[in-house]
């Protein structure tokens, strides 16, 4: 989740928004914010709409990016990593 944590950094510091303060509106502690910004942690998915409404952005364009580095972060040097999302788009479209 590197990518998206680089991405929610550039966007916080665009918005001069210290990082306690983002911390706070995502009830984390500001040391663990940074691990995420820096690609030690991950984002929870509980987070994501946090995220949108505090940098007035698309929840839909940022839960994409954020399930795609998910995804990629959990399936990337997998056998069948391919096979598997197949069968999983598969089951989604019902």
């Amino acid at each position: 989740m590197e990518k998206f944590g680089l991405y929610i950094r550039t966007l916080r510091e665009q918005a001069k928004l210290p990082l306690r303060k983002l911390a706070s509106s995502l009830d984390i502690d500001q040391s663990t914010l940074s691990k995420i910004e820096r690609g030690e942690r991950q984002f929870t998915s509980d987070m994501v709409p946090k995220l949108a409404k505090v940098f007035s952005i698309e929840y839909k364009n940022l839960q994409i990016m954020f399930l795609k580095e998910k995804l990629l972060s959990d399936l990337t040097n997998q056998d069948f990593a391919i096979e598997a999302l197949t069968e999983v788009q598969k089951e989604l479209k019902g």
